[in-house]
């Protein structure tokens, strides 16, 4: 029998019939290669796709359901705990509905699958799981830090879990989970406020819908090659009973700042033809990405450690941008040149490895190489992110057909990415509608930070019975009320 609050092993809670055996994806000539990927499917869930707790069903690959059926292992169903455990270890999530049955494992994840509902709580285990004593044992255990870092389904069973009475592993996993909802709310609200930030660039930028419906009004020609845009402006203008109004850009200015009553009174009403980018707005100019914004390469930082005395700062490598957190595991001299160090809310671009462009919100820290801190004297951030991320998968592209290890750009990419300039007036107008996206963005993140912090405080208290409920839950109230 289980007592009131114990620790047992995994392979004792099997035999006390608390969980299935564990189980994870299928190895050798059975598991899928990546040939065997398809648009629509099966989730097939490697560790990357585990993030935040939950499984990225959106991003992840997928196989067909008839190789799937035909595999032996590695099904896991709503409501099951991943564990990660190979390579990229000690990452968690839970099952949530899909739209299949189940979806497939690859063989660095472990489904645990609870059997009795009655004496164990499936998301209390993920907690469990996240918990820094489990996860400092299971890296020990794995050789976390090596890429051959493994603790397969056998060592695993000699894992250690700490039971406290199912009301107190309810109660647990509802306060942690009502701190991970709100930052799963932060994580969508945020998606949902770059969505805006991007249609509206597109709108402008890309599409150039305002010029199309200004050439329109007037009677002036539309170039063949925006011809078909011209078209879906036609329809979305009868449709809205406003001649010559720009639906996107009106709509976009809901955020506490709403825009001109005549926005498209900005933009000319005639194009002309360049030979950087072909037919662009009339009177816009064409400048390349590296002169509308200077690009900061950070620094081999091995070079800069902390002198005696100093307060240390923390580093922030292409891993870390990718988690958000600096990294305390390795540390820099706080004197470094400030062009180099990282603060809340700059933009940063990682040029080799993992292209990506995001607003750093993790604090302040050291740049290591390989990044690019980007500001700019002339533009206004939300000028100089847009354009950066505009050209963003083209340079994906150029690095991904380098024949190295770690594709890059180099400087020259830069240059050759051309971004196109409107008038100093339309920039203010910009200014006024995507700043204050971009700061619900960044405050939305650094309160979802502050939230981490509070449920990675609570989590080994609770588990350990050191923090009595009434106040972890005054604490995340307090949290959530802020």
């Amino acid at each position: 029998m289980l007592s009131e609050r114990s620790e047992f092993t995994v392979s004792e809670l099997i035999e006390n019939g608390v969980i299935e055996k564990p189980l994870d994806g299928n190895h050798g000539g059975t598991h899928p290669k990546s040939k065997d990927y398809v648009p629509e499917g099966i989730p097939f869930v490697m560790a990357s796709d585990m993030i935040g707790g939950r499984v990225d069903t959106t991003n992840c690959k997928f196989i067909t359901k008839e190789q799937a059926d035909s595999l032996r292992k590695g099904f896991a169903k709503t409501g099951d705990v991943l564990l990660s455990h190979k390579a990229t270890i000690g990452r968690t999530a839970v099952v949530k509905e899909t739209v299949d049955d189940y979806v497939m494992l690859t063989p660095q994840v472990t489904y645990y699958r609870v059997k009795d509902r009655d004496r164990l709580n499936n998301k209390y285990l993920r907690y469990y799981f996240d918990s820094a004593p489990f996860q400092e044992l299971f890296n020990q255990w794995a050789g976390g830090g090596s890429t051959r870092a493994y603790l397969g389904i056998t060592g695993q069973l000699k894992l250690p879990i700490v039971l406290p009475p199912l009301p107190e592993q309810k109660a647990i996993a509802h306060i942690l989970g009502t701190l991970d909802d709100k930052i799963e709310l932060n994580r969508r609200m945020n998606a949902t406020l770059e969505g805006m930030a991007q249609a509206l660039f597109k709108s402008w930028f890309v599409d150039f819908d305002p010029v199309i419906d200004n050439a329109l009004a007037a009677g002036n020609p539309i170039p063949d090659e925006l011809a078909p845009r011209a078209e879906v402006r036609k329809n979305a203008l009868a449709n809205s009973g406003e001649p010559g109004r720009t639906n996107g850009t009106t709509q976009q200015g809901s955020l506490d700042h709403p825009t001109l009553s005549d926005p498209n009174s900005l933009f000319p009403a005639a194009f002309q033809f360049t030979e950087e980018l072909g037919w662009i707005p009339k009177g816009w100019e064409v400048r390349p990405l590296d002169k509308i914004a200077h690009y900061q390469n950070g620094l081999a930082l091995q070079k800069f450690r902390p002198k005696d005395g100093e307060t240390p700062m923390p580093v922030v490598k292409i891993a870390q941008l990718k988690t958000g957190e600096s990294s305390w595991d390795e540390t820099a001299s706080p004197s470094i040149k400030p062009e180099c160090i990282l603060n809340d809310g700059d933009v940063v671009f990682s040029w080799s490895g993992s292209l990506m462009v995001t607003l750093w919100c993790g604090g302040q820290a050291a740049l290591n190489q390989h990044l690019f801190k980007v500001t700019s004297q002339d533009y206004p951030k939300w000028f100089f992110l847009e354009w950066t991320k505009k050209h963003l998968e083209d340079f994906q592209r150029i690095a991904a057909d380098k024949a190295v290890t770690m594709g890059h750009i180099k400087r020259i990419h830069l240059s050759e990415a051309m971004c196109l300039v409107p008038s100093a007036t339309l920039i203010q107008e910009g200014s006024r509608i995507i700043p204050p996206i971009i700061d619900r963005l960044i405050s939305n993140e650094l309160e979802s930070r502050t939230l981490t912090k509070l449920r990675d405080t609570l989590l080994p208290k609770l588990i350990s019975g050191e923090l009595r409920l009434p106040e972890a839950e005054q604490l995340t109230e307090e949290a959530l009320n802020v």
